[in-house]
């Protein structure tokens, strides 16, 4: 086991300044100093590997040499920073790649809002603009969803602490059961639709339907070709909009560039953030269908919705999309956390542990629900950045770098398997029922 020395951690000035709101640092309690691709360093040298990629923000790893070289030299050109919604030649370039790479060989048709930096701000504008587009108010949202934590945002998401720390009431939204849920199936959906479409029903029909195709913070749930191409026909049928929450499964998390790609759906209104940069600068747009894009010039705005810096770097990222061997090299790193899954299962048992999620947007699940935490924590001590997901924190959740080498994906797979054997054994199994 590997000594974090985290009796020699310094935390003074983030315990007497920061807010206590702060939660990453509480699992993972080390001051890093820098890191490259999928390693970290902390301040005292010691090396971690990355199997957290900045909550999904860094899918390209840290400090990519092309997209960091193509950072510094805008930077020493002199090159605009903030631009707000002006024209920039790094905004022009952005738009010409992300059509040229990612749109055009998908036969994708969307114009492109910059909204503001976050995830948060793309889920805003997308319910406002379905709003405004069919001037209805409810919104159907998911159990077990995260999209944000901006009111718009929050209210659609599934965790009853979040909204309740709003403060006031978050009205208009219809929480629909997820695939799986309690056994949900298209059933679910159809009876919904039943429920709007009859005229003693009582309930309006709504503006749009917003759903991730994984469930990033839900703890990994997978929604089925099936059930997401049912969800957009009933969303067509009732004139409402379907707007998919891109934001962590997008930029190749679950292998295609969007995760619904392989699903026959076109979404009216997509939301793209965190690794839509590149590098890990804040960045976030919505693509939306073009006879949709009715807003008023200004009537949805931000200050910070014209990061050339982000827009620099994220047209380096889009490279990637055009390199068949990094393609082919997602493949072949999902194909190993994938094996590694179905090993965990197969040496525990699947009454233990249930696989979760798809690509390099995986993990497994334990029964026991106290396990996953305890097995994030034990990884920590053997040096991997990991979180949880999932209702209860039920889930381990493995999302390294898209670009990691596959000799670091081994090493900290082999240590995270150490992790899951401390805290699986049959004593601990039984100590912590």
């Amino acid at each position: 086991m590997m000594d974090t020395h985290s009796s020699n951690i310094s935390t003074t000035e983030f315990d007497s300044t920061e807010s206590v709101v702060r939660y990453y640092c509480r699992h993972m309690p080390a001051v890093f100093a820098r890191a490259v691709n999928a390693r970290v360093w902390d301040e005292n040298g010691d090396e971690y590997i990355d199997f957290l990629s900045g909550c999904g923000s860094l899918n390209y790893g840290h400090n990519n040499a092309l997209m960091k070289e193509r950072v510094i030299s805008y930077l020493h050109r002199d090159g605009l920073v903030n631009g707000l919604d002006l024209h920039t030649v790094a905004k022009r370039e952005f738009l010409q790649a992300l059509r040229q790479t990612i749109l055009e060989p998908r036969g994708m048709n969307y114009r492109v809002q910059f909204t503001g930096p976050t995830g948060t701000n793309a889920v805003e504008a997308a319910l406002k603009l379905a709003r405004k587009v069919t001037g209805r108010r409810p919104i159907v949202a998911f159990t077990n969803a995260f999209h944000g934590m901006t009111l718009g945002a929050v209210s659609v998401s599934g965790s009853r602490r979040t909204r309740q720390a709003v403060g006031i009431q978050l009205d208009e939204v219809v929480r629909l059961p997820f695939e799986g849920f309690a056994g949900a199936t298209t059933v679910d959906l159809d009876r919904y639709e039943s429920m709007v479409s009859g005229p003693l029903a009582g309930l309006d029909p709504p503006a749009a339907f917003i759903v991730e195709a994984v469930q990033g913070e839900g703890g990994l749930n997978c929604a089925s070709s099936e059930w997401l191409r049912h969800l957009a026909a009933v969303a067509k049928r009732l004139g409402s909009l379907l707007i998919v929450d891109e934001v962590q499964a997008g930029c190749g998390r679950t292998g295609n560039f969007f995760s619904f790609e392989d699903e026959a759906i076109t979404p009216d209104l997509i939301c793209l953030a965190k690794s839509i940069s590149g590098i890990g600068l804040p960045m976030a747009l919505l693509l939306i269908r073009p006879e949709l894009d009715c807003w008023a010039p200004g009537e949805h705005n931000g200050t910070f919705r014209g990061n050339n810096l982000a827009f620099v770097a994220a047209t380096a990222a889009l490279a990637f999309w055009r390199d068949p061997n990094f393609v082919r090299q997602v493949s072949l790193s999902a194909a190993t956390i994938r094996s590694w899954i179905q090993a965990s299962v197969q040496q525990f048992g699947s009454r233990v542990i249930e696989p979760k999620g798809r690509g390099m947007m995986s993990g497994i699940s334990f029964t026991n629900l106290s396990i996953a935490q305890r097995v994030a924590q034990e990884a920590f001590r053997q040096h991997i950045l990991i979180e949880t997901s999932g209702a209860q924190s039920e889930v381990i959740k493995i999302m390294p770098p898209l670009t990691i080498e596959s000799a670091v994906l081994e090493e900290g797979l082999r240590r995270l398997r150490s992790a899951v054997e401390m805290n699986c054994a049959r004593k601990n199994l039984k100590s912590a029922a």
